[in-house]
């Protein structure tokens, strides 16, 4: 399998950014998937995470923007007050409908357009969070044969996120962050061409 034809979606709010730069930060500049990472934010808050993400990892952070193409080595920042949605041609498009589950950009709403674009090829990672936002989406991914990864809530800052999840698809993979990480390194070693 090309490795193009993979992607990696990550949700999380409350404890959320931590966790994803935790499970983000070993992963080389030249990693092979493209990486969308959904983060609940204040609504009118314009904020410095691809900054923070920036500094922080060896991957390019840069927010979503109209009709941009998803490429390796990048993670793909939701902005606030837009839900992402994603293209069958693998651009980005981006929404200011309603709140789902009282957010914008939603969880949920991300992960279900991510598997209908990349279907088994779809990686969905749920992180520490203070609501039931992403359950649902990453039960859908999971229904359409795609990997459900969700964050041991023994280790998140916050577990109802986690914990909605593994409620919602019992078959989840349940992991640790550093575990997670190593995995999304595997998943990069197995999509490199030699």
């Amino acid at each position: 399998m090309a490795a193009s034809n993979k992607l990696i979606v990550i949700g999380g709010s409350w404890g959320g950014i931590q966790a994803s730069i935790n499970v983000l930060s070993e992963l080389p500049a030249n990693y092979s998937i493209p990486v969308i990472l959904v983060l609940h934010r204040l609504r009118n808050e314009e904020g410095s995470l691809p900054e923070i993400f920036d500094k922080k990892l060896k991957l390019k952070a840069v927010e979503v923007e109209e009709k941009e193409p998803l490429l390796p080595g990048h993670v793909y920042l939701a902005p606030a007050n837009y839900h992402v949605l994603l293209e069958k041609d693998h651009t980005f498009s981006l929404d200011d409908s309603e709140l789902e589950n009282y957010s914008r950009p939603s969880i949920d709403v991300t992960f279900t357009s991510a598997a209908d674009v990349f279907n088994e090829n779809t990686v969905g990672i749920l992180l520490s969070g203070a609501s039931r936002d992403g359950s649902s989406g990453l039960k859908y991914i999971f229904e359409n044969s795609g990997e459900a990864i969700v964050q041991n809530p023994s280790e998140a800052e916050v577990a109802t996120m986690p914990q909605a999840a593994i409620d919602s698809t019992p078959a989840c993979k349940i992991m640790r962050v550093a575990h997670i990480q190593q995995y999304l390194l595997t998943l990069h070693d197995l999509g490199r061409t030699y």
